[in-house]
């Protein structure tokens, strides 16, 4: 294969080249040619002769376009959010998957495929091929620090997979969660290289964060916010689920020859576990007994599955985890009933999934059709705390919830009201059978997840099970290796790095196949482990439900290691047996963080996620004064004033007409955190949202007069400098005078919101408070809004 790197040149490449021949059908390749190692292909030139008129030139040749190799397979990759090994009915768990379970029973399930325990670098990592420390998001982009591994800007030299593939002829698209775009650079301002759109995606629709509100989302199509809808039923997965339809159906009608890539990254089930009542009612009552039993119960499924081996055992329940018994029964009652709602979040989802899936096997030549569902990015995640949580945005300022006040809104649970989350011991539960949960990169929980890959055209074994170690990083030489592609030397005229997965094209046809994957590191938050040849060393650093990180010490960090070939599950720690072993793991883990970005370890936590403090970049530099315009909505946080710990001023120039007026005039943040300055029957009002603890309101005694009026909020905060979240004082003015004042005892510290900004004129995201719907667009005239930070 000319051109060809690493894995992709392997001996069995023969043997995978020859499997397409078979039947005369779909799927004769071009696998033994290749395609070019340089991209983009070089310009047009007329290749005849060009003479003084056409009648002594050479017919015209017009440039034609690319073609895909011959026989090329469509893809379509489905990427769930924060979900467990053992959490959905496929691999044993308790919430149903039909759309998982048809496409198992027609291809294979992968029990040892392996993620890095947190999205967004796994993210990276599934699109480029390289580790995630190797393209920079060795974090997530809200914690990013100035050092390689952890700048969350993915480099050029590791283009993705969307871009090769959209140079070779497909046509791309990505629908729902992308969270690779750094966070200073996803306002309207641009730069735009590193958006959906200039990651090689032709088309994009969702959202750029982490996590999203399913009710009140703020969503892109390309690079324009999509209106807020009004549709009273509107549910965010469905959006997204049609919107696949739409663009796969539409791109297929235009250019039937033409293959595609489909990424598909729903926001679910990452928090906030958000799902219309409808689906959380067939699982009522049916996580009664609670996490303890719900292990047992899939760790048995799970053996009759075969997604594990019959000898596995199930391991202890992680440290500081509460048995089930020891609750009481309000708290059952509650921690059941946030299982019931996640169950239902998840069922949805999968069912959303399979409209997708359905649509792809109603077009022509959808048999040749490569379908990978994976079943998260990481593993379940256990940021809801030990009691759980209505507002995740608490985790993420460092402060704990108590059962007893979630307790008083159990009935409004998974609605639009809360951004709950469930307690981490049913994260654990969700990984069945393994240790720990999402952010724990040393142990199964947070990093093995269920893959399914299913290809009627190609895979005749369905229900099959491949337990060969896999990484993310495979998928992309994998897909390189079975379309026939290529990966480029130099890309858009960059040299590129080399791809550090390694292709599985070879088991698709033979379970017995061995695993080509033999060393593997993992590394988040000061969490480490190493895989080699069937070996795991792993060595825990924090409790994921913890936010505060201190008293790391790498050099007295407890090591443990596993002969995973013989023991699946993590079940037993041969440290004590294997000092030898263990250090020569210990010692390849260091030789592989240095080759890969990983070092300085940075085990930091909530603190990271403060921008100012961290150095991250901003677009309005140093300045202290901003003026914005009507219009100016869907501002990201990392590009918005940056207001918390500090004094600050707001002041709008607004005009009233004789009917008066109402609605947002500016608003930063909404449900789980944030401020807004409203109208309400032409009567100011500044609402304060403490991560929705408290929300404290200031409102005017009289309404404004008609014509022209100066608004000012006065934001007198009462810390030091470096003293995060002290009290401040609230004044409220019109035309210079006082009208209004109030106190804040506490202010945010650390993270104002989840995935939502700064809106003038209205509000494109989700109530600050209660008392109006969203968008509330302000019914007068704004001529400015004014912040000034001192």
């Amino acid at each position: 294969m000319r051109g060809v790197t690493g894995s992709v040149a392997s001996a069995g490449l023969a043997t995978v080249a020859l499997t397409f021949a078979f039947t005369g059908s779909v799927l004769a390749q071009s696998a033994s040619t290749g395609t070019p190692s340089v991209l983009p292909r070089s310009d047009f030139q007329f290749s005849g002769t060009v003479g003084r008129t056409i009648l002594d030139s050479d017919p015209p040749q017009f440039p034609q376009p690319v073609q895909a190799p011959q026989g090329a397979p469509n893809v379509v990759l489905i990427l769930l959010d924060d979900a467990g090994y053992g959490q959905f009915a496929t691999f044993g768990g308790g919430i149903a998957s039909p759309t998982m379970d048809a496409l198992a029973a027609e291809g294979l399930r992968f029990t040892r495929f392996h993620t890095t325990a947190l999205c967004s670098p796994t993210r990276a990592a599934l699109m480029t091929g390289r580790n995630h420390h190797s393209v920079a998001a060795g974090v997530i982009a809200e914690t990013a620090t100035g050092y390689e591994g952890y700048t969350a800007i993915l480099p050029r030299n590791a283009g993705t997979v969307a871009e090769v593939l959209r140079q070779n002829g497909y046509m791309t698209a990505w629908i729902g969660k992308n969270h690779n775009t750094p966070t200073w650079e996803a306002s309207a301002a641009g730069p735009f290289d590193r958006w959906a759109n200039g990651l090689g995606f032709d088309y994009f629709y969702g959202f750029n964060a982490g996590d999203m509100n399913h009710f009140n989302p703020i969503l892109y199509e390309n690079r324009n916010l999509v209106p807020t809808s009004d549709d009273p039923d509107y549910y965010l997965t469905t959006d997204l689920a049609d919107h696949a339809v739409d663009w796969v159906r539409k791109v297929k009608t235009i250019a039937p020859d033409r293959p595609f890539f489909l990424y598909v990254a729903p926001g679910a089930t990452h928090s906030p576990h958000q799902v219309p009542e409808q689906w959380i009612e067939p699982y009522r009552g049916k996580f009664d007994a609670g996490w303890d039993a719900y292990r047992e119960q899939a760790f048995a499924r799970q053996k009759e599955l075969g997604v594990i081996p019959a000898e596995a055992e199930l391991t202890a329940r992680s440290d500081g985890l509460p048995a089930w018994d020891t609750l009481n029964a309000d708290q059952k009652r509650l921690y059941a009933r946030m299982m019931e709602i996640f169950a239902g979040y998840g069922a949805n989802v999968d069912h959303e999934m399979g409209r997708v899936v359905e649509a792809v096997k109603a077009l022509p030549g959808a048999e040749n059709t490569i379908f990978i569902y994976i079943a998260g990015d990481n593993g379940s995640s256990a940021e809801g705390g030990i009691e759980g949580s209505v507002n995740e945005n608490l985790f993420f300022n460092g402060f704990p919830e108590s059962w007893q006040e979630n307790l008083k809104v159990i009935d409004e649970l998974g609605g639009p009201k809360h951004y709950n989350h469930f307690p981490s011991a049913w994260a654990h539960a969700m990984n069945t059978p393994f240790q720990w949960t999402k952010q724990v990169a040393s142990h199964f929980g947070g990093t093995r997840n269920p893959m399914i890959v299913s290809w009627p055209a190609r895979i005749t074994e369905g229900g099959g099970v491949r337990s060969q170690f896999l990484h993310t990083i495979d998928i992309v030489p994998t897909l390189y290796d079975l379309i026939g592609i290529t990966p480029p030397a130099e890309l858009n005229g960059v040299p590129q790095k080399p791809i550090e997965g390694i292709s599985f094209a070879h088991v698709l046809d033979d379970a017995g196949a061995e695993g080509r994957h033999k060393v593997q590191y993992f590394e988040m938050a000061g969490a480490r482990g190493i895989y080699e040849d069937g070996w795991m060393a792993s060595a825990m650093a924090f409790a994921p439900w913890n936010p505060i990180h201190t008293g790391y010490d790498v050099d007295k960090q407890e090591w443990e290691l596993y002969n995973i070939d013989e023991d699946f599950t993590q079940a037993h720690d041969l440290a004590a047996e294997n000092p030898e072993k263990l250090r020569q793991m210990q010692d390849l883990w260091w030789a592989e963080a240095a080759r890969h970005n990983v070092l300085p370890l940075d085990w930091r936590a909530v603190e990271r996620l403060n921008s100012e403090e961290m150095g991250r970049p901003s677009l309005a530099g140093d300045a202290t004064s901003f003026t914005y315009y009507p219009g100016q909505v869907a501002l990201p946080n990392d590009a918005a004033p940056r207001i918390l710990n500090r004094s600050w001023t707001l002041t709008a120039d607004i005009d009233v007409p004789e009917s008066g007026a109402h609605g947002m005039i500016a608003t930063h943040g909404g449900l789980v955190g944030g401020y807004g300055l409203y109208l309400r029957d032409s009567r100011p009002t500044f609402v304060y949202n403490y991560l929705a603890l408290e929300r404290h309101t200031i409102t005017a005694p009289d309404p404004l007069s008609a014509g022209k009026a100066e608004l000012q909020v006065d934001f007198a905060y009462h810390g030091a400098a470096g003293e995060f979240g002290k009290p401040a004082t609230v004044t409220l003015k019109v035309n210079g005078s006082e009208v209004a004042k109030g106190e804040l005892p506490k202010t945010i510290p650390i993270q104002i919101s989840l995935g939502e900004g700064f809106d003038v004129g209205e509000d494109v995201g989700s109530a600050v408070d209660f008392t109006y719907t969203p968008p509330f667009a302000f019914t007068g005239a704004i001529e400015q809004v004014k912040v000034d930070l001192r």
